[in-house]
């Protein structure tokens, strides 16, 4: 008896084993018959600042229009310049405030469920249509040390008894959905970069020492930002396998 039971466990293994394959060979072969893309990003338009730790209880974050940086404009070059070695990138169209307004549920169950909302957007408010593939990149969340969620652009400011934490963020998700099925074959959230100060997060940030105050502290704050952006996006888009590993 205790035989079989082994035998049906290790064919239950061999089966999600090859399944997990079969997938990884799919999406792989997707990926490959992709030759033309569009770039679609909307993660600049406003940032948030966000106080977080013993000072921070009851504080809601604040949100500042930031779309005079110009920050979609730029991931756009730069993901133009990274994904033309391989694909035949073409020009898109696209209302930018449409994919910034689509927002998680607060109620985890209804994300699960629900189809992924970029999937019908792309079909509707993109041109040209007929592309083999769509990069879509848009805000991603993640978590302070407190477990305070924070998203997209941001300066978060993390309070302890001992010091005060300064960090900036910019949390992003690259989907690449398929031109003609509008699938999403592939989908992960920003690399993170140098995570080694004592306040990390998950995606790319860095803390910072400066306070940005005076007359050049929002082109400094727009720097440091665009920073993170031009050193994550060859890392994520090399996990994806879009381009050559960086």
């Amino acid at each position: 008896m205790r035989r079989i039971a082994f035998l049906w466990i290790g064919l239950a293994a061999a089966c999600v084993a090859l399944g997990a394959a079969a997938a990884f060979e799919t999406r792989a072969s997707r990926l490959q018959a992709i030759k033309t893309v569009g770039i679609v990003s909307a993660i600049g338009e406003e940032m948030s600042l966000t106080q977080a730790g013993l000072t921070g209880l009851g504080n809601t974050a604040q949100n500042v229009p930031i779309s005079a940086w110009g920050l979609d404009e730029l991931i756009v070059q730069q993901a133009t310049k990274l994904l033309s070695g391989r694909f035949r990138v073409q020009p898109v169209n696209y209302r930018r405030a449409a994919f910034a307004a689509i927002r998680d549920s607060a109620v985890a169950p209804v994300n699960l469920l629900r189809s992924d909302p970029f999937k019908e957007l792309v079909r509707s408010d993109v041109n040209p249509q007929g592309l083999d593939a769509y990069i879509v990149i848009t805000r991603a969340k993640s978590k302070l040390g407190n477990g305070r969620a924070v998203e997209g652009v941001g300066f978060a400011e993390y309070r302890t008894l001992l010091a005060n934490y300064g960090l900036i963020h910019a949390l992003y998700e690259i989907r690449v959905i398929e031109g003609k099925s509008f699938d999403v074959i592939e989908k992960r959230a920003g690399a993170p970069l140098d995570n080694t100060g004592t306040m990390r997060i998950a995606g790319p940030s860095g803390a910072i020492d400066d306070t940005f105050d005076g007359p050049t502290s929002s082109e400094r704050l727009r720097a440091a930002i665009a920073d993170l952006i031009t050193r994550s996006l060859p890392v994520t888009l090399g996990d994806m396998h879009l381009i050559d590993s960086q």
